[in-house]
């Protein structure tokens, strides 16, 4: 059977042109001075710089880390004074600012409304630190960083950009201080990225060495370095020419969901590749396992955890119910999803999800 992947947002297919530029990386140490240990420093030097041209940086402003959630600690740990997030943030976020919370550091979480939109109003005269998703990772709302920034620096303060969804499909922020991203949503398969204005200095979570400019010890991942870099510059480049085809693919999973009963999620301006609904008469896990037997890879915004399903914190956050926060979708296209495998998808939909049990 071939399988459909209706899960970009959750971990997207590794790109061609990042198994082209890992393939053939040094196995030397780039802090040692023979031959192998140069050759890993020239490869790691020309991820930096690559990865730098992609997102509009100066290669002093690129920290490679392990991953996306690496980033945001980095980001949020690294820095001082009171903090201002939102409900609706990825969970290394709000798990971070509740962790420094409980360490004494004042954390304000600010509501969304019903799409998961934050209220610039959380920031107030004495924040010094304001964390914002590029667009929610669950329902795919895309944020008003311009404003959220503007009204930061207006106000002295330094904003993070969590970015781990969104930069395949939209540029990032100017004029963010820092901004997370992750590799295996771009399609790196690996890695991760700490963007840091130049003149901001932030606390290593990691101690050790000198390695990537004293904010991140230990040896570095070439390889994890440079397939991120490849898939930034891929992205960047095809960023345009694939948004077309992923909002036409995602509007008709929209238009089958609406027909089954389905709610829409993230309403506004959202990722061109997501198609999210709840539905209040089925689970989620229902769902997912019925699509799975079927060959569709997708998500839900409930995770299973210890045997018992959870409810989404975004969608809970945005006024759903329990029932409907229990029964959400997440249907995300990739670079490598073809129409037919979308019209495909459609039919299975159709037949699959007419058939999972109600429940009362």
């Amino acid at each position: 059977m071939n399988r459909i992947y209706l899960d970009d947002a959750g971990s997207a297919p590794v790109l061609p042109e990042v198994a082209e530029a890992v393939r053939g990386i040094p196995a030397g140490n780039p802090s040692s001075i023979h031959a192998e240990g140069r050759a890993a420093r020239a490869a790691l030097d020309l991820a930096r710089d690559r990865a730098a041209e992609a997102i509009g940086a100066t290669r002093l402003e690129v920290t490679f880390v392990s991953s996306g959630t690496e980033a945001v600690n980095l980001a949020i740990f690294g820095t001082r004074g009171r903090l201002v997030t939102w409900a609706a943030e990825h969970q290394s976020v709000i798990a971070a600012a509740r962790r420094s919370q409980s360490g004494g550091r004042e954390v304000v979480i600010g509501g969304v409304d019903s799409a998961a939109m934050v209220d610039a109003e959380a920031i107030t005269p004495g924040t010094a630190v304001v964390s914002i998703g590029l667009a929610n990772n669950e329902v795919g709302t895309i944020q008003p960083v311009a404003e959220i920034i503007a009204r930061a620096h207006d106000l002295g303060a330094i904003v993070h950009v969590d970015a781990c969804a969104g930069p395949r499909w939209i540029p990032l922020p100017d004029e963010a201080d820092l901004v997370s991203i992750s590799g295996h949503k771009l399609g790196a398969g690996r890695g991760g990225l700490l963007f840091v204005r130049e003149g901001l200095r932030i606390d290593p979570l990691i101690h050790g060495g000198p390695q990537e400019w004293g904010r991140r010890a230990g040896f570095e991942d070439v390889a994890a370095a440079s397939a991120v870099a490849a898939a930034l510059a891929a992205c960047r480049d095809q960023r345009d020419s694939r948004r077309l085809t992923a909002e036409r693919q995602s509007h008709r999973l929209r238009e089958v969901l609406v027909d089954l009963g389905g709610v829409l999620t993230g309403a506004g301006a959202r990722l061109p590749n997501f198609a999210t609904c709840t539905f209040d008469d089925r689970r989620g896990e229902d769902m997912l396992l019925a699509l799975d037997l079927a060959g569709i890879a997708a998500s839900s915004g409930s995770a299973c955890a210890s045997g018992s399903l959870d409810p989404s914190h975004v969608l809970l956050a945005m006024g759903l119910s329990m029932k409907g926060a229990l029964g959400s979708l997440r249907l995300t296209t990739g670079y490598a999803t073809s129409d037919a495998e979308i019209s495909r998808a459609v039919e299975i939909l159709r037949s699959v999800l007419s058939r999972v049990p109600v429940r009362g």
